[in-house]
């Protein structure tokens, strides 16, 4: 295993930001993470976390000038209570995209790159901790995307750099991805990591009783008896559809909320298909998952014409849900960046697809 310290040489090696992300994110190893997690957070520094490759970076304090690669991260660290630590990002957040305080605190933050950040205004930051969610994804930043910073770089500006495992390793998971144990794990060592433990360990534990109730309510529907469900990222393009498969948090929160993915046979986190391969689905319903637009009135607007689309459009008016009407207007972020609101978005679509059931 490689090594990065900074500070102490003894810590706690947590799995969240980290190994969690790799393994699929199941149970088993969540819960294990956490358990260490929660030693790091009552013994306090120094804390360890570990990245895809296994490389080690270790905490002697909490960090104090904190840059974030996107919004997700971002989000995270202000839902902590972190956010005073935090001093730029890239990818930010939209005006309103975020719910009131949040909000407010998010449009304050130093905006490093509408994108991916370039490498020397990252390096000239003048952060000692870089959270990066896509790096290790291929094709969303890091070395996919980008001039991206190497390990000497950073070490030689003086910023540790740490990844959202959840996210940044969907694509290498060698499993599916069924649950949010890896979305929790992460929550969990950031909590460590930036020295808000107690708020971490709440925020877990407010998504874990909201998506047990709605596993109480339809955990235990048969597979067959599960509606089928497709999620169509409108803003990625209508040419060729790009779907949710098996490795990205998406397919955990579909799974969760009691539906069948329609595209949980193909391995990895994204994949462009045609639209053939959508018709000969057939999903039972569609989620119109665009971004956020920022208001009330422009996120109607979007949702509006994503269902326009798909009833006008020769290819998918004749699919079986765009016939029926069955449509769920529910933002992409909240389905498809590890975060707090996929807890959120599970309940939100077991309530439609289990009218009843869920309270």
């Amino acid at each position: 295993m490689r090594s990065r310290v900074w500070g102490g040489t003894t810590a706690v090696v947590l799995g969240g930001l980290l190994v969690a992300g790799c393994g699929g994110g199941g149970k088993d190893t969540a819960d294990g993470s956490a358990g260490q997690a929660g030693k790091a957070v009552s013994g306090g520094y120094p804390v360890s976390v570990t990245d895809c490759t296994g490389a080690r970076t270790t905490f002697s304090g909490a960090p104090k000038r904190i840059v974030t690669s996107n919004a997700s991260s971002l989000e995270l660290l202000l839902r902590l209570g972190a956010g005073n630590q935090v001093i730029g990002t890239g990818f930010p957040p939209g005006k309103g995209t975020l719910p009131g305080a949040l909000d407010v605190q998010a449009q304050k933050i130093k905006v490093l790159g509408q994108t991916v950040i370039p490498k020397e205004r990252l390096l000239g930051s003048g952060a000692d901790l870089y959270i990066d969610t896509f790096a290790a994804m291929g094709s969303m930043g890091g070395g996919g995307m980008g001039d991206a910073p190497t390990p000497e770089e950073f070490k030689a500006a003086g910023i540790r750099h740490i990844y959202l495992k959840s996210t940044a390793c969907a694509a290498q998971s060698k499993t599916p991805v069924t649950d949010l144990s890896a979305v929790e794990a992460d929550i969990i060592s950031l909590g460590a990591v930036t020295g808000t433990g107690a708020q971490a360990q709440k925020l877990v534990a407010g998504m874990k009783e909201k998506v047990g109730a709605v596993q109480k309510a339809v955990g235990g529907t048969a597979e067959s008896n599960r509606p089928t469900y497709f999620l169509f990222d409108y803003d990625a393009g209508t040419k060729q559809p790009s779907v949710i498969c098996n490795r990205q948090v998406a397919n955990a929160v579909i799974t969760l909320a009691g539906a069948r993915n329609v595209f949980a046979d193909c391995d990895g986190d994204y994949k462009q298909v045609g639209w053939e391969d959508v018709i000969a689905k057939n999903p039972d319903w569609i989620q119109l998952g665009v971004r956020n637009r920022g208001s009330e009135t422009a996120n109607k607007k979007a949702f509006d014409e994503a269902e326009q689309w798909l009833k006008s459009n020769p290819a998918t008016k004749g699919l079986k849900a765009v016939e029926e009407g069955h449509f769920l207007r529910i933002g992409s972020e909240q389905t498809t960046i590890a975060g707090v609101e996929n807890a959120d978005t599970v309940e939100a679509i077991a309530k439609t697809l289990h009218p009843g059931k869920v309270a």
